[in-house]
C-alpha cells in the first residue's frame, strides 16, 4: 500500500470572513443595525481543512491568500491548528473576503470577494502535493482548476458548492464522474440534476458516481450507493449561524470514511460536527 504524506488535502477558497449578526435581512434603500461583528478565517476549503485537522487527520491546504495582514492571520491560524501550509501561497493581491449577514434564525446572506483566490492555477508543485496525499477534497474553485486538479487525485472528494453547481450537469459531468464521494445539499442537487433527493441521487449513481452524500439541514443527511441508501436524522439544536455547516459535515464524514467506518457512522459523525458548527458564529 502506498505511503501517503497526508491523509487529505483541501483545495479551494481561503477568506477572512466578516460575520454580522443582524435583526433582519434588508433590501434596497433600507438600513439595519449590526448587532455583533466577528472577524474570522473562513472559506470552504479552509473550513474543511481546519475541521479534518482538528479531527486528527494529517491535513494540507492548497489555496492562495494575499501578502497582507489577513493572509498572515489565516496562515498563522492554519499552523496553530496543525494544517500543513506548504502550498498555501501568498500573492501581491488582497486576501479573499466574505461578508456574511446572519439573521435571528441562523440563516445567512453572503457577499464574497475572491481576491487572491481568483489567481489560483495548478502548478507542478501542486500536482506533486496532490499525488502524495491520500484524498483530495475540492470545494469552491473555478471549473478550469477543478478539471486540472481532479486529474491527479488518488481519491477525489468533491463538494462543488452552489456557484459551481450553477454550471449544470453538462459542463460538470466529466469531473463529477471522477469523484469517489460527492457532497451536495438540496439546492446543489437540483441545480445539477433538475431532480429531487432520491431521484437526483439515483441519476448520479446511474452516471457512475459511486457514493453520493446529501445534506438536508435540520433533516439530517443521506448516503446513496449502487447497493443501498442510508438516511440519518440529526439532533435538533438552535442554529446560531449556518455558515460552514456543509464544510463541517464533510470534514466529519471524511474523518470516519477514511477509517473505513460504515456509512451510517460517517453520516452520524458528519451530523455531529455540523451541529457543533451551527451553534456558534463563524465557519
Amino acid at each position: 500500500m502506498k505511503d501517503f504524506k497526508r491523509d487529505v488535502v483541501a483545495l479551494g477558497t481561503c477568506n477572512m470572513d466578516f460575520i454580522m449578526k443582524v435583526p433582519r435581512f434588508i433590501g434596497a434603500e433600507d438600513e439595519a443595525d449590526v448587532q455583533l461583528l466577528l472577524e474570522s478565517p473562513g472559506g470552504s476549503a479552509a473550513n474543511f481543512a481546519l475541521g479534518t485537522s482538528m479531527l486528527g487527520l494529517k491535513t494540507g491546504i492548497m489555496a492562495h491568500v494575499g501578502n497582507d495582514h489577513f493572509g498572515s492571520l489565516i496562515t498563522q491560524n492554519f499552523q496553530m491548528e496543525g494544517v500543513d501550509t506548504e502550498r498555501l501561497v501568498s500573492l501581491d493581491e488582497k486576501t479573499g473576503m466574505g461578508f456574511i449577514a446572519v439573521d435571528p434564525k441562523g440563516e445567512r446572506s453572503i457577499y464574497t470577494f475572491m481576491g487572491a483566490n481568483a489567481q489560483f492555477m495548478v502548478h507542478p508543485e501542486d500536482v506533486s502535493y496532490i499525488e502524495s496525499s491520500r484524498i483530495l477534497h475540492i470545494t469552491g474553485v473555478y471549473v478550469e482548476v477543478l478539471e486540472e486538479a481532479s486529474n491527479h487525485a488518488n481519491t477525489l472528494s468533491l463538494n462543488p458548492g452552489t456557484l459551481l453547481s450553477y454550471y449544470g450537469w453538462n459542463i460538470l459531468k466529466k469531473v463529477i464522474k471522477k469523484s469517489d464521494v460527492l457532497f451536495l445539499n438540496r439546492k446543489e442537487l437540483e441545480l445539477l440534476t433538475g431532480k429531487g433527493l432520491d431521484e437526483g441521487a439515483q441519476f448520479l449513481l446511474d452516471e457512475g458516481v459511486p457514493l453520493v452524500v446529501l445534506t438536508c439541514g435540520k433533516d439530517g443527511a443521506a448516503a446513496y450507493t449502487g447497493e443501498d441508501s442510508i438516511k440519518v436524522p440529526t439532533k435538533k439544536v438552535e442554529a446560531v449561524d449556518t455558515t460552514g455547516a456543509g464544510d463541517a459535515f464533510a470534514a466529519g464524514f471524511i474523518s470516519s470514511w477514511i477509517k473505513n467506518q460504515g456509512l451510517e457512522e460517517c453520516l452520524k459523525k458528519g451530523n455531529q460536527i455540523a451541529s457543533q458548527c451551527i451553534q456558534r458564529l463563524g465557519g
